[in-house]
């Protein structure tokens, strides 16, 4: 039996990295999939991967910024797989750090789009679908950026994080009497794309490695297995958590 037998998720950011990872072993666990993003070929082509075998995955192209968008992620899940049980928000982006007086408006504004207005639409619209159906998970992909470590962190994102932060803690309050969990992960530095996108210079990275006592980045696969915890039963009187997956990092 796998860990997510019967459940329906809807994954943001789906298409590489992290979020395809979860995406494949969401079905290996036994779950249908929804995987949302706005990179289609890469999202097409991991749901090809998928459903080699089954027909237990489905992509649609979501820009977590637009509420049509997940209007139609939402409904998509119903549609195809009857219900909606698990919502990760994984979309996410990252700029490199500058002073913040020499951070655009536009750059600021972006960046909370993305990071923050993203979770908030994700889990407006979810919220019917899984008191509809009883109850459900809400996992969002936050950062230690969103608690600690201020002093090196890249503001706008800092700030996007610590909403979701807070936000976590308020949807978990409000909704625990319709058995909606949301619980909120604090990856510290991960071995993604994005990761060695802003930190491109070898001695950024290893100067963030320094802010690390385990010494090293962080795995997907182990990000992705506090993901499924949190989304499995196996948390069922776990809500308004923080799950640090961060190599020590806030214990510094």
């Amino acid at each position: 039996m796998g860990r997510l037998d019967g459940k329906v998720a809807l994954i943001s950011g789906g298409a590489k990295s992290q979020g395809a990872a979860e995406a494949r072993a969401f079905v290996s666990e036994g779950a249908k999939v929804v995987v949302g993003d706005i990179l289609d070929e890469l999202g097409n082509a991991l749901v090809k991967k998928i459903n080699i075998h089954s027909n237990n995955a489905k992509y649609l192209h979501l820009d977590v910024t637009i509420e049509e968008d997940w209007k139609a992620a939402v409904e998509m899940a119903i549609s195809e797989y009857g219900k909606l049980d698990i919502l990760i928000n994984n979309a996410g982006i990252v700029i490199n750090r500058v002073p913040i007086e020499e951070r655009t408006l536009e750059e600021w504004d972006r960046v909370q789009a993305v990071n923050s207005r993203g979770v908030f639409l994700g889990t407006k619209h979810a919220i019917p679908a899984m008191r509809n159906n009883g109850g459900g998970s809400i996992v969002n992909i936050c950062s230690v950026a969103g608690f600690g470590q201020s002093t090196t962190q890249e503001p706008a994102y800092a700030a996007s994080k610590g909403a979701v932060r807070i936000f976590s803690k308020v949807t978990a309050a409000q909704h625990a009497k319709d058995n909606i969990r949301s619980n909120a992960v604090f990856p510290g530095p991960i071995d993604t794309e994005m990761v060695h996108a802003a930190m491109s210079d070898p001695k950024a990275l290893a100067e963030r490695l320094t802010r690390v006592p385990m010494g090293r980045l962080g795995l997907v696969d182990e990000i992705v297995a506090g993901v499924i915890f949190l989304a499995s039963d196996e948390s069922s009187y776990m809500t308004g958590g923080e799950l640090v997956i961060d190599g020590g990092a806030t214990s510094m």
